[in-house]
């Protein structure tokens, strides 16, 4: 990953590998500072926000946030994945983000477009609430 001016700089490398390597996971900023002090490369979190950005607007990241007050969580954008093609599910108590093909969500995307006039993004669709496991503690 280049910088600005040009350059690779060892922090970043990590960070855009550290994101690759767990794509298929939900990761902080916390657990990206964590992993990158314990590989000897320890990074500021301010750093890890405006490179996590500058990933987000080259579309090789995709950030997931349930409000104002949770920090936000990041993943890797697997073109091979085709997570543009299925809705999020956002956990607002444990976090987790789950990834659903389901036949009815794409029916409510074509009623939108056939009846609205408006083309549903899925890869920036999150529907937030809690899952079946913390709901299951809760009881």
């Amino acid at each position: 990953m280049k910088n600005d001016s040009g350059y690779n700089t060892k922090q970043k490398e990590k960070l855009l590998s550290y994101l690759i390597t767990n794509k298929d996971e939900h990761t902080s900023v916390n657990g990206i500072s964590a992993y990158l002090a314990a590989e000897g490369t320890p990074v500021g979190t301010a750093t890890i926000y405006r490179q996590l950005d500058r990933l987000v607007e080259q579309g090789l990241v995709r950030r997931y946030t349930i409000d104002g007050k949770t920090g936000a969580c990041y993943q890797y954008v697997d073109s091979d994945r085709g997570c543009h093609q299925h809705f999020h599910l956002k956990c607002k108590s444990c976090g987790k983000l789950i990834h659903t093909d389901c036949e009815r969500l794409s029916d409510v995307s074509s009623h939108i477009l056939e009846h609205h006039g408006f083309y549903v993004d899925t890869s920036m669709t999150v529907f937030y609430g809690v899952c079946a496991d913390c709901r299951g503690n809760a009881k």
